[in-house]
């Protein structure tokens, strides 16, 4: 007979079919009942083969006469695509619970927050820098719904950050790209390209219906544009923006913070913002900023831990260093404040003359 030591959560999530189940903490007590005959062979098992080793000796020294460790445990046995059931009712095809086996293992997200990430939507604009990273993590994490904006072609200077991309796909739209990576990774994902710029006109197309935006933009009018939209549908947005050394990050929640134009009235002068075109940036600095951003995504859909609402988080590269300012809501704000929206002017700035007490980002990664 199959004696699984693992834990009440591992072995909801499956389990070789017969087996009987004693967690390795209650063997030296319950043995006798779950093996009432010592001659009986047994081969105990646990996820990799460790603590069913430790099982297997104490089953020994307790008189049990033909036990054996199953050697790499339920990693190796499903590896070799042998029998595995499934428990009744699961919402998940085997597969599934083998590549999120890691996720199902946590109490914090568990089957049901498993299940909440396969029916969930983000929308990441764009597919750079930030992008990249963001959407290569919510892909594995299985965020079901993956929408990309992005209307450049991908470029051979794009390779030093843009890790969604590679040197046979140069001149492809990064939508397509981004697809092809996707699918490689977790082909149950799907991928909604928007092969376009996203700004007044489109934005709420855009973004309606998505859970969660990821903001990769380029720009500041883009910025203020999904800002703006984003706030009216109230749908939260990660932000972040990169230059040099040092990156930004915050999550934007029309339900409960600030959202952009708290932070950043009006675009800055150009000369305070130039793109990585001209100031540059270390390639792994947008990578670091995009999975920090992955990470607040799953945790708004997830529901878990402190998002960076009302926080902005600040990165230092060069000194290894985190730190923290306080956010908040701007009354006077043109797109949430109290006082309703104001007009806005073509290139999408507010008529609020008070400067931000951070610098921004420039946005061009």
């Amino acid at each position: 007979m199959f004696l699984d030591v693992r834990e009440p959560r591992e072995w909801d999530t499956g389990r070789i079919p017969g087996a009987t189940h004693v967690p390795l903490g209650s063997v030296p007590e319950r043995a006798r009942t779950a093996l009432p005959d010592p001659s009986a062979p047994v081969v105990v098992y646990c996820a990799h083969g460790i603590r069913s080793l430790q099982a297997a000796r104490y089953l020994e020294a307790a008189g049990y006469r033909d036990v054996r460790s199953l050697a790499g445990g339920t990693e190796a046995w499903r590896a070799a695509g042998l029998a595995w059931e499934s428990p009744a009712g699961s919402p998940f095809t085997p597969e599934q619970s083998r590549r999120y086996s890691r996720h199902l293992l946590m109490p914090e997200v568990g089957p049901e927050g498993q299940a909440r990430l396969l029916d969930a939507r983000v929308l990441l604009v764009g597919a750079g820098g930030l992008g990249s990273p963001a959407a290569l993590y919510l892909a594995a994490a299985g965020v079901g719904t993956l929408g990309i904006v992005d209307f450049d072609v991908v470029d051979v200077s794009n390779l030093q950050r843009q890790v969604l991309h590679t040197t046979d796909r140069v001149g492809l739209p990064k939508v397509a790209s981004a697809r092809a990576a996707i699918a490689a990774l977790n082909p149950e994902v799907r991928v909604v390209a928007h092969e376009e710029m996203l700004g007044p006109a489109n934005v709420v197309a855009l973004i309606g219906g998505y859970d969660v935006v990821v903001d990769g933009t380029d720009s500041f009018e883009t910025r203020y544009a999904l800002n703006d939209a984003a706030v009216a549908l109230r749908i939260p947005v990660v932000h972040a923006s990169v230059y040099r050394f040092e990156g930004q990050l915050t999550v934007f929640d029309p339900a409960s913070g600030p959202c952009y134009r708290c932070l950043y009235p009006s675009p800055p002068p150009p000369e305070l913002a130039p793109p990585c075109s001209v100031a540059g940036v270390l390639g792994v600095v947008p990578g670091i900023m995009g999975m920090l951003q992955a990470n607040e995504v799953l945790k708004l859909l997830l529901g878990i831990g402190d998002p960076l609402v009302g926080r902005l988080l600040l990165f230092d590269a060069l000194e290894a260093t985190f730190e923290e300012l306080a956010l908040r809501r701007d009354p006077n704000c043109p797109a949430c404040g109290d006082g309703g929206r104001r007009e806005t002017d073509a290139r999408g700035t507010a008529g609020a003359a008070d400067e931000p007490f951070v610098l921004p980002m420039p946005d061009r990664i």
